[in-house]
């Protein structure tokens, strides 16, 4: 099993902007909500995947708490480590560009998603889990970023811990993603090229790499979209191809990523450590297998990954 732990995010796309002429009230914009939030969506990836999967959320007793309470239980998500909470869900507002890449405006103060306590996840049960999966802005956001980091730290005692920063600069600075740190404690680092710019403006990717394997991470994958993902395995590095696909939005194409990258290792029997028996040809392996389950999500509206059988046989091999 593979626990999750971090946000869910109600993601509101406008699918109606009144304009002169079209008969629409003025004044008045539709929107359309999808249960999202990158931990949840990697959840919910993994889930249709086949891997038995425990999501950690704090969930609101709200309109939108019941939507992700749905997403996640019909798509095979164990919820049982979840909390009931009693403050608001996170709401981010989005906006597409003409390649399908989604922009936030975020609605986020005093959110359920990060008032974790050192109580609350101190009683939560990974059942065994061989990996723990986080990051985002659970590991963060105040008030709960030190329960995380430190739930995260303690759970690499006995599983291999994953993090993808999945930076949001409009609601955390810089200096919050203190990824050197958390190599400490991290066995794989997956992050976009676009988080990798803002992380380390000007690094050369491959020094980047160097430094976070330096720090204690065996494993690093950068994504690049259309460009496919570049893998470093503790300074050995390979490129993984994207598949091509009708882009119809990028929306949780990172998350399935991550969530087929950990899918195939997990299926390898290379979770659950150190990442010790993982070799460069398996590592690429498991990224280009990772890479079509972020296909086929960019090839849907929303954050909407693929089930096993969208992939063929080798969705289980």
């Amino acid at each position: 099993m593979i626990a999750v732990l971090g946000e869910c995010v109600a993601d509101a796309f406008a699918e109606h902007e009144p304009r002169a002429g079209s008969g629409a009230p003025a004044g008045e914009l539709t929107l359309r909500v999808h249960a999202g939030g990158g931990p949840a969506n990697t959840a919910v990836a993994l889930a249709r995947l086949g891997t038995p999967t425990r999501f950690l959320g704090r969930l609101s007793g709200d309109v939108f708490g019941r939507l992700f309470r749905d997403r996640l239980a019909s798509s095979g998500v164990d919820l049982s480590a979840c909390v009931e909470a009693a403050e608001p869900s996170t709401l981010a507002v989005a906006s597409l560009d003409e390649r399908g890449q989604a922009a936030y405006g975020f609605h986020a103060e005093g959110a359920a998603d990060w008032a974790w306590t050192a109580a609350e996840l101190g009683s939560r049960d990974l059942g065994g889990a061989s990996c723990l999966h986080t990051g985002s802005l659970a590991l963060v956001r105040e008030p709960g970023r030190d329960a995380v980091e430190a739930f995260a730290a303690d759970a690499a005692r006995r599983a291999t811990v994953s993090i993808d920063p999945n930076v949001r600069p409009s609601l955390a600075p810089r200096v919050a993603y203190d990824v050197t740190r958390w190599c400490a404690f991290a066995d794989i680092l997956r992050l976009s090229e676009d988080d990798l710019a803002f992380l380390a403006p000007d690094e050369p990717v491959e020094r980047v790499c160097d430094l976070w394997h330096a720090a204690g991470a065996p494993l690093v994958i950068v994504t690049r979209g259309g460009a496919g993902a570049l893998v470093s395995l503790n300074g050995e590095r390979a490129e993984v191809a994207a598949p091509r696909v009708t882009v119809v939005d990028t929306v949780g194409a990172g998350d399935a990523f991550t969530a087929g990258l950990l899918h195939r290792l997990d299926r390898g029997g290379l979770l659950g450590g150190r990442l010790d028996g993982l070799d460069l040809g398996t590592a690429v392996d498991a990224a280009a297998f990772a890479a079509r389950v972020a296909a086929l999500t960019c090839a849907v509206a929303g954050a909407n990954p693929p089930w096993a059988r969208d992939l063929g046989d080798r969705a289980s091999a």
